[in-house]
């Protein structure tokens, strides 16, 4: 008799407590051994179809795959960014394929919606996977049961499986490109600032865009400047080009930024040795330096062991114009010169400007728009005399008199190589 004796309470609730403990253990070892891998098919080769589209729905309707990634900072695992409905889906499995000796593992996955949903159904996902120990699986299934036929399944290679050198300095990831995007000289003007500024790629998650707007990106491609990773998001959810929830049936917010922005941290973690998050309509500006790269030097020396460092966004309306860089050849080309807005908005007493990121890609895990969720350095707010987001906009504070407005002109001291350049591409594209 494990609880009799003296009926003391004491004794009861030693008793009480030894039995919880010996339970919430087991359940415990039980939970960690339903995530371990186990073979299911001995010797049956993965026949499944190998998808190569972006976003890959399942059969539930309820899960969309975006792209497995190898993740060994802390234990072999594959992690999957996609989108899944926060409530709907229990359970996935990860199904591994081990070559060469064609064993199918299967793993319970762990399912991660990111916290910030903003109120809609659906939200970026993390999907993770523990791998199966004797084996570097390159592709994998995502599957609602343990059990089925894989050959039915559709399978992903599992990218960053082998390690690459660092190619390049700076990335730049533009998530979501949609409702026609026509602001094409902006465009072109913040991509050659990027480039003055040292960037080497500029990745565009693109639903859709005008016509000549495809001309700029194709040349940009052919350069090697501009990699396209196609979004159709809305021929699988209704999405939102409002960032919050307004209970009007749409499925995901901002057209699916932020499961963007996560898989680009994650296509170039291998690639780049630091991504910038910010809009196409955006450019952190240095103020101490000449270019990011000297810049981020000497913040990771004032910082050591951070990852993430975070940029003020300041507004500068784009229906205050100085009458300065009135290119004549640049007025037949839609879009607003950026050249001609150097006022910005006073930052406002009770309200937070949000912030832009560049991060060193190793060291995140997932990242929402104005900060990163979790992380494995810490977090550094850039202070405004050491660089802003120049953020040339339709006016926050509409009704504000120009005198009210800050004259910054920091811009201009790229302005004879940002005009060159400019017009370099106009000429090879649309004039």
């Amino acid at each position: 008799k494990m609880c009799g004796g003296k009926k003391s309470y004491f004794a009861a609730a030693v008793c009480i407590i030894t039995l919880t403990s010996m339970v919430t253990l087991s359940y415990l070892r039980l939970q960690r051994l339903s995530h371990l891998p186990k073979i299911i098919q001995e010797g049956s080769r993965c026949r499944g179809k190998i998808t190569n589209r972006t976003i890959t729905a399942l059969k539930d309707n309820k899960t969309f795959i975006i792209s497995p990634y190898f993740d060994d900072r802390e234990s072999k695992v594959t992690r999957v960014i996609g989108i899944v409905h926060h409530e709907d889906v229990k359970q996935l499995y990860c199904w591994f394929c081990c070559q060469p000796d064609g064993q199918i593992y299967v793993s319970k996955a762990k399912i991660d919606v990111h916290s910030d949903r903003f109120g809609f159904p659906y939200g970026a996902t993390d999907i993770v996977c523990l791998e199966p120990e004797n084996c570097d699986p390159t592709h994998i299934a995502i599957h609602q049961s343990p059990r089925g036929n894989i050959d039915q399944l559709p399978r992903f290679e599992i990218k960053n499986r082998k390690a690459e050198t660092l190619s390049v300095d700076f990335t730049v990831c533009i998530s979501a490109m949609f409702g026609n995007y026509n602001n094409v000289l902006q465009f072109i003007q913040s991509v050659e600032m990027y480039k003055i500024l040292g960037v080497q790629k500029v990745v565009i998650y693109k639903n859709n865009c005008s016509h000549l707007m495809e001309k700029v990106l194709k040349f940009y491609m052919e350069e090697g400047t501009v990699e396209i990773i196609p979004w159709p998001i809305n021929s699988h959810l209704n999405v939102s080009s409002r960032w919050h929830f307004m209970q009007d049936g749409t499925h995901i917010g901002y057209y699916g930024q932020i499961t963007a922005l996560n898989d680009c941290i994650y296509r170039n973690m291998q690639r780049s040795k630091f991504v910038v998050l910010n809009d196409a309509d955006e450019i952190i500006l240095p103020l101490k330096h000449p270019d990011w790269k000297t810049m981020m030097k000497s913040l990771q020396e004032e910082n050591p062991g951070t990852g993430v460092f975070l940029f003020e966004n300041h507004v500068f309306p784009k229906t205050i114009s100085t009458h300065m860089f009135n290119i004549s050849s640049w007025n037949t080309v839609p879009g607003v010169n950026i050249l001609q807005h150097v006022h910005r908005e006073p930052d406002r007493k009770d309200v937070i400007n949000p912030r832009k990121m560049i991060v060193d890609p190793q060291k995140v895990i997932q990242t929402s728009v104005h900060s990163v969720l979790r992380a494995y350095g810490k977090s550094v707010k850039v202070p405004m005399d050491v660089a802003l987001v120049y953020h040339c906009r339709v006016p926050l504070q509409g009704n504000l008199p120009r005198e009210s407005l800050i004259r910054d002109t920091t811009l201009w001291r790229y302005n004879s190589s940002l005009i060159m350049n400019v017009n370099k591409v106009l000429n090879q594209t649309i004039l």
